[in-house]
C-alpha cells in the first residue's frame, strides 16, 4: 500500500488519464455535420420549391434536412464566420412568436416528414446544482486543505512553511571555522569558552548550584567579527546550532513572527543540548512602544514570544541563546535583564596587535613576498576592523594578479591600503589653475600637520583624485588612540582648516574645495563643546547636541534641555574655537610660507609624496612657531 500521499495522487491521475484513452479509443467522437443558419423567410422559400426532405420543431426551434446539398454564401447565413460559399444538408432556424397557419398547410402539401417534439425544461434541481457547483468546489479544497493540514499531508505542509523557523542547523563537526580562525578578541573567548564547557560537561557547573548564563549577547560596530564568533563557537561546542537571522521571523502575516519563533525552541529543546544564534537582533528586539501599530504590531508580537521564550515559564536551561547586533541602545529593556539576556560579550575595534593577528589569518592561503612587513600595514590602518582587513588583502591579492605577480608583495598591500582608505583614484582632468588650486590646499594640511606639535604623522599626501576629492592628506598614528585632549582635537581642527587657510593666502579667496573640511570642522568643534565639556564660558556640562539619533526612540523628536540663551552661547563657543584654529593655521603658514611654495611645487611636479619623500623635502629645517600661537592652542612644545 502507498503510503506516500503524493505517490497515491499520482496513481489516481494515471488512472484517470488511462480511462479517458480507453474511453475515446472505443467510443470515437464523430465531428459533426455542420448546420446552416438560415433565416425563416428563407426557410419557407426553400419549402415552397420543393427541396425540404424532413422537418424536426422542438420548442421555437426548427430544424431540418434538404433532399440534396444546397450552396449558402456567407451573405445569405445568420452569424456566419466564414467567406464564400458553402455546401449543407442540415439546416435550423427560429420560429416566429406568432402562429403561421401557412407552415403546416406547406409543410403538408410539399409531403415533408414533420417530427414534432417537447421542449424541454431545465428543472429547479439542475438550476440549484449548477448555482451551487462552484461553492461546492470551493468549500471541497478548503475542507481537504485543512485536512490535510491535520494530517501533516503534502497540503498541510506546503502552508505550514510559514510557520516554519527556517533556522539552518549545524551539527556537531558540520562547521569548519573553530577559535583558532578568530584573529585577537581574547576577551570575548573567555567568556564563550565557559559556555562551550558548560554544554561539554554541566554538571562541573551545576554541582554547586550554579546557572550558565541562559543568553549571551555579542555587542560591537559593523565588521567585527561577532556573526564569526558564533561559527566559532558552533565548531567548538560539538552541539547542534541553529542560526537565523532576526529578519526572517517577520512576515507580511500577522502570528508567523512568534509561530516561527516557537518553532525555534521547540526544535532547540528536542535535541537539546543546543545553541540558538540569532543575528542582527535589533530587527524584533527593539525597544516597544515605537512602532504605528501599538500592541498589535507584527514585531511586538514576535518580540513577546521571544521574552517568552527566553525566560517564561518552562525552563530550557540546556539550550543557550546568542544573539548579536550593532545598536545595543535599542534593545527593549525586558531582553537585556537577568534570566534572559545575563552577559553582554562586547567585541570592539581590534587595536594594531591584533590587527597583525588577523592579516595573518586572512594571509594564510596567499604566496606573500619576503619584504611584506604586516606589523607596518597593522599600525597604517587604524579603525579598520576583521571585514576590512579581510577586504584589504582581497584587494591585494586582486592587484598581485592583475599584474602576473608571483606572490603578494608590499607595494599591493599599500596600494590596496590607499584605497581602502581614500578611495579609487579616478582618471579626472584637472586644469592647470585647479591642479594648483589642489596642490597648495593639500599642501597646507601637510604643512600644519607637520608644524604642531602632538599631531598624528603625515603618511602621503596626493593632489590624484580619489573618491569623492580632488586631493588626499593622509595623517596615520603612531598607535590607536583611545582618549584625546583637547590641544590634541584643536591642532586637529587647525589641520583641517590648513588647506583652506592656503588657499586664502595664495589665490586671496576660498574655493569649494574645502566643503569636506568645514563639515568635519563644525561636528568635532560641536561634539568639543555639547559632549565632551571643552568650552571656557560653559565648562563640564552636556548638551543633547551633536549626538548622532539614527533611531526614533519612545520619543518622535529629542527634547530640549536648554534654553535659548545657552543655545547661543554654544553656538559662540564653537564659533570660537573654530576662529581660533583658523586663526592659527593662517599664522603658522604665513610664518613658513617659503616651505608652503616648496611643498605645492613638488604636489605639482610629482602629485604624490609619501612619508619619505616628506622628510626629504622639509629635510633639517626647523619650522618657525610662536609660543602663542601654542599657548591658544593649549599645545605645549615638546
Amino acid at each position: 500500500m502507498l503510503q506516500n500521499p503524493w505517490h497515491r495522487f499520482l496513481l489516481v491521475m494515471a488512472l484517470v488519464l488511462t480511462a479517458n484513452s480507453l474511453y475515446f479509443y472505443f467510443y470515437p467522437q464523430t465531428e459533426p455535420e455542420p448546420v446552416a443558419e438560415i433565416a425563416y423567410s428563407r426557410f419557407k422559400d426553400e419549402l415552397r420549391q420543393g427541396r425540404i426532405a424532413e422537418v424536426t420543431i422542438q420548442g421555437n426551434i426548427l430544424t431540418g434536412r434538404f433532399f440534396e446539398e444546397t450552396s449558402f454564401s456567407s451573405a445569405e447565413l445568420v452569424n456566419a464566420r466564414f467567406e464564400g460559399y458553402r455546401l449543407y444538408e442540415l439546416f435550423r432556424t427560429i420560429l416566429p412568436p406568432i402562429d403561421d397557419p401557412q407552415l403546416f398547410q406547406l409543410l403538408d402539401k410539399q409531403q415533408v416528414v414533420v417530427e414534432a417534439r417537447q421542449k424541454q425544461e431545465p428543472s429547479t434541481l439542475s438550476n440549484l446544482l449548477v448555482a451551487l457547483l462552484p461553492w461546492i468546489i470551493i468549500v471541497g479544497v478548503w475542507v481537504y486543505i485543512l485536512r490535510r493540514m491535520r494530517e501533516g499531508g503534502p497540503a498541510g505542509r506546503l502552508l505550514g512553511q510559514f510557520g516554519k523557523s527556517g533556522a539552518h542547523l549545524y551539527i556537531p563537526k558540520t562547521s569548519p571555522v573553530t577559535f583558532e580562525d578568530v584573529a585577537g578578541l581574547a576577551e570575548a573567548k573567555q567568556e564563550l569558552q565557559e559556555i562551550i564547557s558548560f554544554l561539554r560537561s554541566p554538571a562541573k557547573f551545576t554541582r554547586l548550584g550554579g546557572r550558565v548564563p541562559r543568553g549571551i549577547l555579542l555587542v560591537g560596530p559593523p565588521g567585527t567579527g561577532k556573526t564569526l564568533m558564533a561559527r566559532a563557537v558552533a565548531g567548538e561546542a560539538g552541539v547542534p546550532f541553529y542560526n537565523i537571522s532576526a529578519s526572517q521571523f517577520i512576515e507580511m502575516f500577522v502570528g508567523v513572527g512568534a509561530s516561527r519563533v516557537r518553532d525555534l525552541f521547540n526544535n532547540a529543546k528536542k535535541n537539546a543540548p543546543s545553541i540558538i544564534f540569532v543575528d542582527e537582533l535589533d530587527a524584533v528586539g527593539r525597544a516597544r512602544g515605537t512602532g504605528l501599530g501599538g500592541g498589535h504590531d507584527e514585531r511586538e508580537q514576535t518580540l513577546n514570544q521571544l521574552l517568552s521564550e527566553l525566560d517564561g515559564f518552562e525552563p530550557h536551561d540546556e539550550v543557550i541563546v546568542m544573539a548579536a547586533t550593532n545598536r545595543p541602545d535599542v534593545l527593549d529593556s525586558a531582553l537585556l535583564r537577568p534570566g534572559r539576556f545575563d552577559r553582554q560579550v562586547v567585541i570592539e575595534r581590534p587595536d594594531w596587535r591584533d590587527r597583525v593577528k588577523i592579516l595573518q589569518v586572512h594571509t594564510r592561503k596567499i604566496p606573500l613576498a619576503q619584504d611584506v612587513d604586516l606589523e607596518r600595514i597593522a599600525k597604517g590602518t587604524p579603525g579598520m576592523v576583521g571585514a576590512d582587513l579581510q577586504s584589504l588583502v582581497n584587494e591585494a591579492a586582486l592587484i598581485a594578479a592583475r599584474e602576473d605577480a608571483e606572490c603578494v608583495n608590499n607595494q599591493h598591500l599599500d596600494q590596496a591600503k590607499d584605497r581602502q582608505l581614500m578611495g579609487m583614484e579616478r582618471q579626472l582632468f584637472l586644469s592647470d589653475r585647479e591642479k594648483r588650486i589642489t596642490a597648495y590646499h593639500e599642501a597646507g594640511h601637510t604643512l600644519v600637520g607637520r608644524g604642531l606639535p602632538g599631531t598624528d604623522p603625515i603618511h602621503k599626501v596626493t593632489i590624484i583624485p580619489r573618491g569623492q576629492a580632488l586631493g588626499v592628506t593622509q595623517q596615520l598614528p603612531e598607535d590607536d588612540r583611545y582618549q584625546y585632549q583637547r590641544s590634541y582635537l584643536m591642532s586637529r581642527l587647525a589641520v583641517v582648516l590648513g588647506g583652506r587657510a592656503a588657499e586664502k593666502m595664495v589665490f586671496g579667496e576660498y574655493s569649494t574645495g574645502a566643503q569636506n573640511d568645514l563639515k568635519l570642522v563644525m561636528e568635532l568643534a560641536e561634539k568639543m563643546v555639547c559632549q565632551w565639556g571643552m568650552s571656557e564660558r560653559l565648562g563640564p556640562l552636556s548638551f543633547s547636541r551633536g549626538e548622532e539619533h539614527p533611531f526614533l526612540g519612545l520619543k518622535l523628536a529629542t527634547e530640549k534641555v536648554f534654553s535659548e540663551k545657552t543655545a547661543w552661547l554654544i553656538d559662540q563657543e564653537i564659533e570660537k574655537l573654530i576662529a581660533t584654529a583658523a586663526e592659527c593655521a593662517e599664522q603658522l603658514l604665513e610664518m613658513n610660507r617659503t616651505l608652503l611654495e616648496v611643498l605645492a611645487t613638488c604636489l605639482v611636479e610629482e602629485e604624490t609624496l609619501d612619508a619619505e619623500r616628506l622628510a626629504e623635502i622639509f629635510g633639517d629645517a626647523e619650522l618657525k612657531i610662536s609660543p602663542e600661537l601654542l599657548e591658544k592652542l593649549g599645545v605645549k612644545d615638546g
